[in-house]
């Protein structure tokens, strides 16, 4: 009786060790298989980007991760099929192409193209600019140091790009002003504009000086100073004495002269809305359109 428990005891000991010896053995199986398969993964050129796990349970492979491509889950499964000893794959891989761009074999990213700055605006020296008047001058009332008020009679561009639009904002400045005696003594007006708004921003700008004087009975001469020619552009509305000045067909030329009406000692009279052209004596740099 005693022989037989002990049998019975040895039996049971022994059932536990093959047990646990099987179950090591297994153990060991399953992570061998694992590691072939990450190392075979690894080795491959159409799979070696790719960012997979490899765990095995019961000789049963579990693939996790991320994959560049359908082409590569694909052989990454096939591999793991192959392996001796595999009982079967679930492939829980997933493709994301962005994830690549970390590893060091992804291809680096372009850098973004910069589209080239808009050049400036610059209208040269002798860009003639027609303006109308806003008020009246003379060479009797008007002071020297006086400001007066413009508006652009005409657009301004430069090889086909707006510069300034017609209606932009001139102030000018009576440089002279003197007027005519009764006996003796010429009057004279000199005129010049000093900035114009554009994209509402006022710049400072140098012309030349429009100078007209009458001496003697009536006669009168007229000549562009300090930038440009002399003579030259039409200023409409002023021989009959009239406002709502009509810009002639003179008025693109290369500089202009003031002339005017005369009064009965013989004055230089401007009344507004005349149309007068002055040239840049400088160039004038503006911003490229929208800034």
């Amino acid at each position: 009786m005693r022989k037989l428990r002990k049998s019975k005891i040895s039996a049971v000991f022994l059932s536990v060790l093959i047990g646990l010896s099987l179950g090591c053995s297994r153990r060991s199986s399953d992570e061998t298989l694992a590691q072939d398969i990450q190392k075979k993964v690894a080795a491959d050129p159409e799979t070696d980007n790719s960012q997979v796990a490899v765990t095995a349970k019961d000789g049963k492979v579990t693939l996790s991760g991320k994959v560049s491509t359908p082409a590569a889950q694909q052989k990454i499964e096939e591999i793991a099929r192959a392996e001796s000893g595999v009982a079967g794959v679930d492939d829980q891989t997933t493709i994301v192409p962005e994830a690549m761009a970390a590893t060091p074999n992804a291809a680096a990213p372009l850098p973004p193209v910069e589209k080239p700055k808009p050049e400036p605006i610059v209208l040269p020296a002798g860009t003639v600019l027609t303006v109308k008047t806003q008020q009246a001058l003379s060479s009797k009332s008007s002071q020297a140091g006086q400001t007066f008020l413009a508006t652009l009679a005409l657009p301004l561009s430069v090889d086909g790009r707006s510069a300034i639009p017609a209606g932009s904002t001139a102030s000018g400045t009576v440089v002279t002003a003197k007027a005519k005696g009764k006996v003796k003594g010429e009057g004279q007006l000199d005129l010049a504009l000093t900035s114009i708004t554009a994209g509402g921003h006022t710049y400072p700008i140098k012309t030349g000086v429009l100078s007209s004087t009458v001496k003697g009975k009536g006669k009168r001469t007229a000549a562009t100073t300090g930038g440009g020619a002399a003579g030259g552009a039409l200023i409409g509305g002023i021989a009959g004495g009239g406002k709502g000045a009509a810009i002639g067909a003179g008025v693109g030329a290369a500089a202009g002269f003031i002339g005017g009406t005369f009064t009965g000692n013989k004055q230089i009279e401007i009344p507004a809305e005349s149309a007068l052209s002055f040239t840049l004596a400088q160039p004038l740099t503006l911003p490229p359109p929208g800034q």
